[in-house]
């Protein structure tokens, strides 16, 4: 880990107040593989109420921990133990997860989401059932056949009436009342699938991998923002409906004339990227972040200039395909602050950046300060609606070292080859299959406090 991400800057103060410890080690129940290799944390998100974190597994566990009560309290002792109050076991992977926008802990009824795996439609739990079964389904499948279509990215925006849903090429809106439906909206992201160019350059193509719905305004309009695999961006109206939906696209590409205007073109392609894995909004709704897989920076647009390149978060480091989710929190709590907004956002590394006054500058922003968080990927980052704690939640695995070291390594759950010269058979396929052996590294969930000095100054 590098020296810089263990300075902690000296306006903040941060300290751990919560903590599940390295479940890889604890829980048993991850140990699902016969290679070696157990569950991890991929996401965490806070639900609408701010009192439960949930969080999905690489094992296809979906976890709710509720705040203990006595976070902040100064008498306790830290760290507190975080323990899963509600936990639902997806029989195929998801890739999506979206908490009710009215989720409220003392109301069963609202303890809703939504997830959606392969070859099903997108399904309904509630966090109260005794059931594994979903509570309700919404099917997405092909307008000529009846072949489901996989939801990459969701959405669930309040007042939480309806949901929207990305898949191949498309995006499709849902009442979420009408329960076993098909989309009551559809729009296609490029003219038509069945041309040899896929939309003959127009539109945007690909699976969409992430959505975003802007804050809305004072008329509750708002628009939703789409990426793609293939490194595209687009703004969606859905109040205007039919093509009139889409109000933008532009490519991240930094050869895009678009996306490097009044840049240089060099400095962008710096960041790389192999693409979208995030789209996220600003509080005051003007800006509009691109987090991509493979790259070093996060993107800052000015949506009131469709596809105008503002800036770039530098030193956020996402060097994998894993996703690493950010958040934005306004400067001060005021959604329309002069002084910008603030974006938080782990790395590959295990630390955590956080950019203060984003939109207030042009090219290169560099982070104001971080901590280290965990000794592995921090995949999500979330900053509690109070601004007091932000949650972490940090999980990978890794190849065993080619000196042999990973030969021991979780030797709990798989042992070593123990091969000799007499056995050249045996030599062969273990050297032949060493490298395919993958071992966990570090996995938690974690809540900090974060105290300004300022405020420790106040009587």
């Amino acid at each position: 880990m590098h020296q810089e991400e263990e300075v902690l800057s000296q306006s903040s103060k941060v300290e751990l107040a919560a903590s599940t410890g390295d479940i890889t080690l604890e829980n048993e129940h991850f140990d699902e593989r016969g290679d070696g290799l157990r569950g991890y944390f991929e996401s965490a998100q806070w639900t609408a109420d701010g009192t439960t974190l949930l969080t999905s597994s690489s094992s296809n566990l979906i976890s709710a921990y509720i705040v203990p009560e006595d976070l902040l309290s100064p008498t306790a002792t830290r760290p507190l133990n975080l323990a899963p109050q509600a936990t639902i076991q997806l029989p195929e992977p998801s890739n999506v997860l979206a908490g009710a926008p009215y989720f409220q802990l003392a109301e069963p009824w609202s303890q809703q989401l939504l997830v959606s795996s392969r070859d099903h439609p997108i399904q309904l739990f509630y966090l109260t059932s005794s059931s594994p079964s979903p509570a309700s389904s919404y099917p997405l499948t092909k307008a000529r056949s009846e072949t489901f279509l996989t939801a990459t990215s969701l959405v669930w925006p309040n007042p939480g009436t309806h949901f929207i849903a990305g898949s191949r090429n498309q995006l499709a809106r849902f009442d979420a009342s009408r329960a076993g439906s098909e989309p009551a909206q559809r729009i296609k992201t490029i003219p038509s699938e069945r041309h040899l160019s896929k939309g003959g350059g127009v539109g945007m193509r690909g699976a969409v991998s992430a959505l975003a719905a802007q804050p809305p305004d004072a008329g509750n309009a708002s628009l939703v923002a789409a990426g793609t695999w293939t490194r595209w961006v687009g703004l969606y109206d859905f109040a205007q409906g039919g093509a009139g939906a889409c109000v933008a696209t532009w490519s991240v590409r930094p050869s895009s004339p678009t996306s490097s205007e009044a840049m240089k073109i060099n400095d962008v392609k710096d960041i790389g990227g192999d693409g979208v894995s995030q789209t996220l909004w600003s509080p005051c709704g003007r800006y509009l972040l691109v987090s991509e897989r493979k790259s070093t920076g996060v993107l800052v647009y000015d949506v009131r200039v469709a596809g105008r390149l503002l800036g770039w978060l530098s030193g956020r480091d996402a060097l994998g395909n894993q996703r690493i989710l950010c958040d934005a929190f306004p400067t001060d709590g005021q959604r329309d602050s002069d002084s910008g907004f603030e974006v938080w956002s782990g790395t590959t590394g295990g630390a955590v950046r956080v950019w203060e006054g984003v939109g207030g500058r042009e090219g290169a922003h560099e982070p104001a300060w971080g901590w280290a968080a965990a000794r592995s990927t921090v995949g999500s980052t979330c900053v509690h609606r109070s601004g007091t704690v932000v949650a972490t939640c940090s999980g990978s695995w890794e190849f065993p070292d080619d000196d042999g070291d990973g030969e021991d390594v979780e030797s709990q759950s798989y042992s070593s080859t123990g091969s000799t010269d007499s056995d050249s058979d045996s030599d062969a396929s273990s050297s032949g299959m060493s490298w395919m052996r993958r071992r966990n590294k570090e996995s938690s969930l974690k809540i900090w406090s974060i105290t300004n000095d300022r405020e420790e100054a106040e009587p």
